[in-house]
């Protein structure tokens, strides 16, 4: 596929049923009356199963193959492989089966908002003092390890939790570490990556905070890295591709969504403030072998709709960033503005770094030496308690 010299998303957006899309940037593949040409086979794109709700998992994971998507991203919650309800194992066995007849491999997530408290988003967390409910969390993620060994998943993602009141960073620190432990014994003895995520708001924030973890942990083989590219727009000092090379050894789960710089929230490609091309050029340089899942949690109501658009945005900004042209900012939101500003912290060159940023490279597996500059202050889109 030739690319033009410049990424410029498509302006004839529009949704299956004909509406105008809601984001100008992206249009459906089948205006063109083909679908576009497929993302290079070392980007291989997912669709969390958090931003499909509304539809059962056997209907979700149809819409993604016939969509052409790779794999999924599946979070256990009560409506989707619910990890609580009797007969667990039979079940696991079921979707093993539908995902290797659709062709779909899968990353499974735990950042189902009540799955273990109904009344509290994401509680308890491993963070709770009562060690009783830590251990409700713990005893969930080691569930989630072999669900995952059952599906043949790449990861089992996991975050930290927020801070509870009244707990000293040492405290929550020196929690967290004591409570991962059986967790990663189990994903030790399944040899299956677990994938903590830097979550806006939580005690593990950044990918510094998620390297104090490495080292207070000793750094354990199977203690891996989710990366979300939204939370880097948001809350990085870097820019989201020099995120991605800076996190390179220890990527094993890769979420992807547009977000503005200091706002918590997730949002549909061309509704925010990234610079695509550079961040999925600096993604396959890594040689990730994992997926790439969009992470759309708020967006249910448009699940299907979303997951169409979000797969051949990707394509195209994966094609056009392998394309070797040169690439500056044409992604715009809804309201027509720039998607990338000189505050954004998104990179405007082929992949160049738009601070000073880290020195670790993919070949070089250590710690960035520190933060350029402090963070900026967090405005959260939904109430305190992690992804909205």
């Amino acid at each position: 596929m030739t690319a033009p010299d410049e990424w410029s998303p498509a302006e004839d957006a529009s949704l299956p049923d004909g509406t105008p899309a809601a984001d100008p940037a992206v249009r459906e593949a089948s205006a063109a009356g083909a679908r576009t040409q497929d993302a290079p086979p070392r980007l291989r794109f997912g669709y969390g199963t958090n931003g499909l709700t509304d539809l059962r998992l056997d209907d979700a994971l149809g819409l993604l193959a016939d969509l052409g998507y790779s794999g999924v991203g599946l979070t256990l919650d009560h409506m989707h492989l619910d990890p609580l309800a009797p007969d667990l194992a039979a079940r696991t066995r079921r979707v093993a089966r539908r995902l290797d007849q659709l062709g779909l491999t899968v990353t499974v997530e735990t950042g189902a908002r009540y799955v273990l408290d109904p009344r509290r988003k994401h509680g308890p967390s491993l963070l709770d003092p009562d060690p009783q409910r830590s251990a409700e969390r713990v005893r969930l993620l080691i569930r989630a390890i072999q669900v995952a060994t059952d599906l043949g998943a790449h990861a089992v993602h996991c975050f930290s939790g927020i801070t509870p009141d009244g707990t000293s960073a040492e405290t929550a620190w020196s929690r967290l570490a004591d409570a991962l432990q059986p967790v990663l014994d189990a994903a030790s003895s399944a040899r299956l990556p677990l994938a903590v995520e830097p979550e806006p708001g939580h005690l593990l924030a950044t990918l510094a905070d998620f390297h104090h973890l490495r080292h207070l942990l000793g750094d354990p083989e199977l203690l891996g890295l989710t990366l979300d590219i939204g939370h880097c727009q948001c809350l990085e000092p870097q820019s989201p591709a020099d995120c991605v090379r800076a996190a390179a050894p220890w990527l094993r789960h890769v979420q992807i969504e547009d977000m503005r710089r200091g706002v918590h929230e997730h949002l549909p490609f061309g509704d925010g403030e990234i610079d695509f091309p550079p961040v999925l050029r600096a993604l396959a340089a890594t040689g990730y072998q994992g997926l790439t899942v969009v992470e759309l949690p708020r967006h249910s109501h448009a699940g299907p709709q979303l997951a169409a658009r979000s797969l051949d945005f990707l394509h195209r900004a994966a094609a056009f960033a392998l394309s070797g042209s040169s690439v500056r900012s044409g992604c715009t939101g809804s309201s027509g503005s720039s998607a990338s500003s000189g505050s954004s912290g998104s990179s405007a060159s082929s992949g160049s770094s738009a601070s000073s940023g880290s020195t670790a490279t993919p070949t070089s597996p250590r710690a960035p030496s520190g933060p350029a500059t402090a963070p900026p202050p967090l405005r959260e889109a939904s109430p305190r308690g992690g992804t909205p």
